[in-house]
């Protein structure tokens, strides 16, 4: 009876160490997944700030080349008057 009980409870002891290792690389396989997920997001925003920035530059561009053009234009008027 003794042996069983002492196989019983060496069965119950690796079960639960068998459970904890499945559980503890369940999580290890849940963190990772949740990090390259930020990563990603991450990635993606900057991106998106990069083509935003670009994008504005561009229109001050072409903000300040039609503000130069009209400079010119009124001071070309102005000459002639």
């Amino acid at each position: 009876m003794a042996s069983i009980k002492k196989s019983v409870e060496s069965l119950k002891g690796a079960s639960h160490s068998a459970a904890k290792g499945v559980t503890d690389t369940a999580v290890q396989t849940a963190q990772e997944a949740v990090q390259q997920v930020a990563d990603s997001s991450k990635e993606t925003v900057n991106t998106a700030a990069q083509e935003a920035s670009k994008q504005t530059q561009e229109v001050i561009g072409k903000a300040a080349d039609k503000a130069a053009t009209t400079i010119k234009e009124m001071g070309k008027k102005m000459e002639t008057k």
